[in-house]
């Protein structure tokens, strides 16, 4: 019992930490895309695809993690949040792109 109680207590922090990283990752792409309106040649063809790979890449990430049944509350709404994140996120790299378009 002793074994699977720490088993379990392992997997939070692993899943926590992960969740930590993911909402960092996000925080980073959100301080790029924001920087970059200030200069209106940055969104160039190759930063633009990176961003959006990397955004791509993020939303799998967030997309993939499966909830075990026995997850705490708060990371639950973690996962959520970082979801509606994602969203915002692709939002205003889409705004950002379109006004380097026009």
């Amino acid at each position: 019992m002793r074994m699977q109680k720490e088993m379990i207590d392992a997997f939070h922090l692993g899943h926590r930490d992960f969740i930590r990283n993911l909402e960092d990752s996000l925080d980073i792409l959100h301080h790029d895309i924001d920087e970059s309106r200030e200069v209106d040649t940055i969104c160039t063809g190759a930063w633009c695809k990176a961003i959006e790979n990397s955004i791509d890449e993020l939303a799998n990430m967030v997309y993939s993690i499966s909830e075990p049944r026995w997850v705490a509350k708060k990371d639950s709404e973690e996962i959520r949040r970082l979801r509606t994140g994602i969203h915002d996120l692709y939002t205003r790299y889409r705004s950002l792109r379109d006004d380097a378009v026009h």
